[in-house]
């Protein structure tokens, strides 16, 4: 399948493969403080550029990489969530993050759901995990939404190695199971 054709919608979203047109909003969504605390820190235009093109060459290398996540009333880039796994990567990741003017409103759930069936239904993943640092509470609180739970520490490769984050996740079957309340 070519990746133009990845689309997922759910009620109000739709997933799909970034591209060029996302790099505006996904440059001001980097540059931006707030949100970039827990992501690896505030970007410049040059290196948010570089990080799009790395995930859009993700999903050539690899087959998949994070959606961008499209407001589906206003076409809007909201944010980037899906899976997600570079090298040295401590597992196989559905990692998330939108934009803090459209923060608590639902959206990071709605898309988190659908890109965890994804990992599982069409990717055949047997565990999901979310690397998180144990002061991202938003986070926290989506993952124990979608029932994960705290395994511990785990670490980042480099340039991240430094970074405290735990290992949120669940197993392919605890997901299986675990969905039901979204159906």
């Amino acid at each position: 399948m070519d990746i133009k054709d990845i689309r997922i919608e759910t009620e109000r979203l739709i997933l799909r493969p970034p591209n060029a047109d996302d790099f505006a909003a996904w440059a001001a969504f980097q540059a931006n403080e707030a949100t970039m605390t827990y992501l690896g820190g505030v970007k410049s235009q040059a290196e948010s550029w570089r990080d799009l093109c790395a995930m859009v060459g993700a999903w050539h290398v690899r087959g998949y990489a994070m959606f961008s996540l499209i407001l589906k009333d206003s076409n809007l880039w909201i944010g980037r969530i899906g899976p997600w796994y570079p090298d040295g990567w401590p597992g196989t990741e559905v990692g998330w993050g939108v934009a803090p003017e459209y923060a608590g409103k639902g959206y990071a759930l709605e898309a988190a759901v659908a890109s965890m069936n994804y990992a599982v239904e069409t990717l055949g993943w047997s565990d999901i995990c979310h690397t998180i640092d144990p002061e991202n509470l938003a986070s926290i609180k989506l993952a124990e939404r979608v029932g994960s739970t705290n395994r511990g520490p785990t670490k980042l490769p480099a340039p991240y190695q430094d970074a405290r984050v735990d290992d949120w996740g669940q197993s392919r079957e605890q997901w299986l199971e675990n969905r039901k309340q979204f159906q």
